[in-house]
């Protein structure tokens, strides 16, 4: 193993750590801040078509921003699929089933019009204010954000402990145009 994987590895094991400590009250009001930033973003507002998740509980709470914003704006949501994530279109009376990693996904239309996605909100384990992002560990959206025919804007979005001086990278990792946390301290 070389030092980069295992310094990924303990960073995720020191923000699990973190993750437990952080009480549901920090997690609704760093969320509820995180979402506020992004939907006065610029580049929110002018977006039709938006990829963003659904979120796990220990990540920024996706579910109401989902609700309040598929009936104006083409919300595009990942399903894992093998090796890959394939995306599809939410609406908000779409059927979710339990993924591979717990995450509901959405039963709907296959999206393939990668072009057509202006702007992609993507959660991470940690980042840093360069944009380097580290996952789960399984590669999803580095392999989906490197597609050729992939061009969105990338923001990446996590509680305010996640986002670090310094994140250990390989050249296979995408970073983010930007990173979006909470402004204010729980």
């Amino acid at each position: 193993m070389t030092n980069i994987v295992i310094a990924k590895q303990e960073l995720r094991q020191r923000i699990k750590m973190a993750k437990q400590a952080f009480s549901p009250a920090e997690k609704a009001l760093e969320s509820a801040d995180i979402w506020t930033q992004i939907e006065a973003h610029p580049r929110f507002q002018s977006a039709g078509t938006i990829l963003l998740f659904h979120s796990l509980p220990d990540e920024p709470d996706t579910h109401t921003i989902l609700e309040r914003w598929s009936a104006h704006k083409r919300i595009i949501l990942p399903v894992v699929d093998g090796e890959r994530l394939q995306l599809r279109v939410y609406t908000p009376k779409a059927f979710f089933s339990t993924g591979p990693f717990g995450i509901q996904e959405p039963i709907g239309e296959n999206f393939k019009d990668y072009q057509s996605i202006d702007l992609a909100i993507i959660p991470g384990v940690a980042f840093d204010a360069e944009g380097h992002r580290l996952g789960r560990g399984k590669g999803y959206y580095d392999r989906l954000i490197h597609r050729p025919d992939f061009c969105a804007y990338t923001i990446g979005v996590c509680f305010s402990f996640q986002l670090l001086p310094s994140v250990p990278t390989e050249a296979t990792d995408k970073h983010m145009n930007e990173v979006v946390t909470a402004s204010i301290k729980a």
